[in-house]
């Protein structure tokens, strides 16, 4: 067992479980004209991200940790903020682009402490989260103009 990977991947679950918060209120408060879009996407993220939340506990008791499960210890640990009473479109992709990248930061992290580690699943896992958040970050970037 390495407890600083598990420790990292608790600190990811909880960065996580607020991500997908935010974009479920992102889902839920989003108004304007580009609701119909942004509302299908946000969907589409939180979904994702309850996949992904599944995933990393499960990853941390197959190593031979223990998930963090409690909502106190999510919104005391998680890099990403809680967001609140926000239903403009632009600052809500902003607010997904943030927390992407804070998400990003900590699943390079753990990447490289599986490497470490020699914990090729991890790694793959953590690689394969990556990917996929890159190209949604790209993509909202490029909604905003950038």
């Amino acid at each position: 067992m390495n407890d600083k990977l598990i420790k990292e991947l608790n600190q990811l679950l909880s960065d996580f479980h607020v991500y997908y918060q935010n974009t479920r209120g992102a889902h839920w408060n989003i108004k304007g004209p580009r609701f119909f879009e942004l509302h299908v996407k946000f969907e589409e993220l939180y979904t994702e991200a309850l996949t992904n939340i599944d995933e990393i506990a499960e990853r941390i008791l197959t190593i031979g940790g223990r998930p963090d499960h409690a909502l106190e210890t999510y919104l005391e640990k998680s890099n990403i903020k809680s967001v609140r009473d926000e239903s403009n479109d632009e600052k809500l992709v902003k607010m997904i682009v943030n927390n992407l990248t804070t998400l990003l930061a900590q699943e390079n992290k753990v990447k490289e402490l599986a490497v470490e580690a020699g914990d090729n699943e991890t790694e793959d896992m953590m690689i394969g989260l990556v990917n996929a958040q890159e190209k949604t970050q790209w993509m909202f970037n490029s909604w905003l103009g950038k």
